[in-house]
């Protein structure tokens, strides 16, 4: 760190000048002794040669001290300077993550927006496509806020989803991912799974905690409300191998669950109703084109074997 180095250098400086000081003031000193000592007599040759160049000596320490303190002050004027740019820059930086997290988190429940789930998701397949991994992606949309919103306010429908953030966030795993995905409607994307039923198991766990009673305040009352929730569940690689296709089949499973008020619902289940539904349909309009081919074959050989005019058939079929 240049700035704490500095600071050193500052140190040792003073501590440096300090001593040469010290050492001037006490050359001085004994430079003066001597002179009083030797006032009445001709002193040697030799002592007043050594008594000039104490002097000298002296000198030059209070220059060398008065160098280091104009260092000194170079080095408090330096560490100044870099102190301030330092805090700007830590400003700045502050600032940019700041905007960064502004850009990719919900600012009402602070969990990350769909940009950032997004970006998260395509790195999770990325590892999960090399690793062969299972993961998950739940849409979890709560059945009932219309109602606590034109009830008790907005105010009031905003603290209901920070509430239902802190659940979702607390009965996920640290490696998961929660994000509010607009309104009412959470994404979670859920890692490293070892079968399906591992993410049913979460989801059960997430309405459990958002079916506790919720104690909000409205104006000086609080009120406890109870919340619904109704959650679609994708897998991969069994419903999608694009972070689109999985969101989208887990907000299908959503409207399943929804429709049929059981709670959770995964894409591959959603498939299968379908195909019942179908197959079930199936066999009864095979009936009726049956039928309907007899009736027009019953018409057309009539017992004297001439054929109707077209528009005759034409009333036939819509009868």
């Amino acid at each position: 760190m240049p700035g704490k180095f500095l600071t050193q250098a500052l140190a040792q400086c003073e501590h440096i000048q300090a001593l040469i000081k010290q050492s001037a003031e006490e050359l001085s000193s004994a430079h003066s002794a001597v002179e009083q000592g030797l006032a009445n007599v001709d002193p040697p040759q030799g002592v007043k040669s050594a008594l000039d160049k104490n002097e000298a000596a002296t000198k030059n320490l209070h220059v060398a001290c008065e160098r280091l303190r104009a260092l000194g002050q170079a080095l408090q004027t330096e560490i100044r300077d870099r102190t301030m740019v330092d805090h700007q820059l830590a400003a700045a930086v502050e600032q940019e993550e700041g905007s960064r997290h502004a850009a990719l988190h919900d600012h009402l429940t602070g969990l990350p927006n769909r940009v950032l789930f997004k970006d998260r998701l395509e790195h999770a397949l990325a590892h999960a496509k090399r690793h062969q991994w299972i993961l998950a992606v739940m849409f979890v949309d709560l059945d009932n806020f219309k109602s606590i919103n034109d009830t008790y306010g907005h105010q009031a429908g905003d603290a209901v989803l920070q509430t239902v953030a802190v659940r979702l966030a607390h009965n996920t795993r640290s490696d998961d991912t929660v994000s509010r995905y607009g309104g009412d409607e959470f994404l979670c994307l859920v890692t490293s799974l070892h079968e399906p039923e591992d993410a049913e198991r979460i989801a059960a766990n997430i309405l459990d905690a958002i079916r506790a009673p919720c104690d909000i305040r409205v104006a000086d009352v609080i009120v406890s409300v109870r919340l619904e929730a109704s959650i679609g569940i994708s897998i991969f690689p069994k419903d999608g191998a694009s972070a689109a296709a999985l969101i989208t089949r887990a907000d299908e499973a959503m409207y399943g669950a929804k429709e049929r008020q059981s709670g959770v619902a995964f894409a591959f289940e959603e498939d299968s109703i379908h195909i019942r539904s179908v197959s079930h349909r199936k066999p009864m309009r095979k009936a009726v084109l049956s039928q309907y081919a007899t009736r027009v074959f019953d018409v057309e050989s009539s017992t004297d074997n001439q054929p109707l005019s077209g528009e005759s058939r034409q009333k036939t079929r819509a009868h």
